[in-house]
């Protein structure tokens, strides 16, 4: 989830000044390489932030064993499986916000008279994930939906007004 909704949030802020104004014409080439750009952000920041996590978990659990450091812990199998997990869930994020991206920014490049539809689709598609979201952690679908809705037209507005691409 997290990597689709990043993804469809890059392409918004990213290109929503071209989709937006008249003569912007999305390409397949700047769709890839703006869903590129969703990959690699989403990536590494997922990695810094899960790694770092779980880090402080292990410092966590060395201090309720008493441990002076938490290296002993690191150099074990535990510190190897904490690089695996956190670099699965890199690249599981990072392939979930490349298609994230790409998806309405290849709509607007096969309709470049109505380029501007690409933004009500991504719209739809982060209400759609807060939706989902909300049925899995047993939230208020209405309400997840609309913020995630808001969250894409801010980000739309911002991109808008900085005129990325």
């Amino acid at each position: 989830m997290l990597g689709v909704a990043d993804g469809i949030l890059n392409a918004l802020t990213l290109a929503s000044a071209s989709l937006l104004t008249q003569d912007g014409a999305i390409g397949v080439g700047l769709a890839i390489r703006v869903a590129i750009a969703a990959f690699a952000t989403a990536a590494f920041v997922f990695f810094v932030a899960q790694y770092a996590d779980y880090r402080g978990q292990l410092v966590t659990a060395a201090r309720h064993m008493s441990l002076r450091t938490s290296r002993r812990l690191t150099s074990t199998g535990i510190g190897s499986a904490i690089m695996r997990d956190a670099f699965a869930g890199t690249l599981i994020t990072g392939c979930a916000s490349f298609p994230g991206a790409l998806i309405p920014l290849l709509i607007a490049a096969f309709i470049p008279s109505a380029s501007w539809i690409a933004v009500p689709i991504a719209i739809a598609m982060l209400a759609a994930l807060g939706a989902i979201v909300a049925r899995v952690i047993d939230g208020a679908v209405l309400r997840w939906s609309i913020v995630l809705a808001a969250g894409g037209v801010l980000m739309t507005g911002i991109g808008y007004e900085l005129k990325i691409a």
